[in-house]
């Protein structure tokens, strides 16, 4: 008897009060969406950057799901309408666009084809949280960052949300939906190097939440030497949840010639190959020591 008591009393436990986010947000409606791209139309462009234009049914669908040739970003939504431009990759972009609700997905794609040179180095930061910065730091080598095959990172380009090119060439583009350059939501933060330099470079992310959110999963996107025969592309997911960490997403080497070899922490075996510094833990405490975000790596 005390058994079937129990079972009832915790049957009849109310749910909490406020559950916590969990994953990608989905819309409150319940007839499936409708999604209407306006851009791109398809057919051919030689403009770098792509628009990303259209319409979602539900007006409670925030964000949704943009998929350009497989990269993954997360676009805010304003009244049932998204627009933002994202740079192209040279060739074919098979843009799909989805939206979500309590009914299920719905699908948007089109293709556009853009004559222009490849991208080899793109990067892709999102989170699956509003109301959460995942800022992005991206790390260039210099001539004086690497001596004796130790990684100097004080002497490394660093670029980010207040300086968003470096000497080389790297550009971040700012967060902008909306009109606003600064709104903790799901990204995407953005950067790109079209003739990148030879070298290591250091892709981390720094998590700050605002009001309840205690938690988020960033994803990172990074295509290297897009479009070509040499294309490397890694998908890097980890979950952030102190703030003011800074974690480490990866590790590029440039090497030339089309190549380059990517090192993911939380995913492979330090490198030990000839090109490498001999001192990656020790540089990320020289990062920790200038104060370029602090926090745990």
């Amino acid at each position: 008897m005390l058994s079937v008591i129990l079972a009832l009393l915790l049957s009849q436990t109310p749910p909490a009060a406020n559950p916590r986010q969990q994953g990608v947000p989905i819309g409150k409606g319940k007839t499936l969406p409708t999604v209407k791209l306006s851009a791109p139309t398809g057919g051919w462009t030689v403009d770098r950057m792509l628009l990303v234009e259209g319409t979602i049914s539900d007006n409670t669908i925030d964000p949704v799901v943009v998929s350009i040739n497989g990269d993954r970003y997360l676009m805010r939504t304003f009244n049932g309408r998204f627009s933002r431009k994202f740079p192209a990759g040279s060739g074919k972009n098979i843009v799909t666009v989805m939206a979500t609700n309590q009914a299920g997905t719905a699908r948007a794609q089109a293709t556009s084809y853009a004559q222009i040179p490849p991208v080899p180095f793109k990067v892709i930061l999102t989170s699956d949280t509003d109301g959460v910065y995942t800022d992005l730091h991206v790390y260039e080598p210099t001539d004086t960052s690497v001596k004796d095959s130790a990684l100097q990172i004080s002497s490394m380009a660093h670029v980010y949300w207040a300086e968003t090119s470096s000497p080389s060439g790297g550009t971040f583009f700012l967060n902008s939906q909306g009109g606003d350059f600064d709104q903790p939501a799901y990204g995407p933060y953005l950067y790109i190097h079209r003739a990148p330099p030879k070298g290591v470079y250091l892709v981390a992310t720094n998590y700050w939440p605002s009001g309840d959110k205690a938690h988020t999963l960033a994803t990172l996107n990074l295509a290297l030497f897009e479009g070509t025969p040499n294309e490397v592309r890694r998908m890097v997911r980890i979950p952030l949840a102190t703030p003011g960490t800074t974690r480490v997403l990866a590790w590029v080497n440039v090497l030339g010639d089309g190549q380059a070899e990517v090192y993911v922490p939380s995913q492979d075996p330090k490198p030990t190959r000839a090109g490498w510094p001999n001192n990656l833990d020790a540089a990320l405490k020289e990062l920790q020591s200038n104060g370029d975000g602090g926090g745990e790596y």
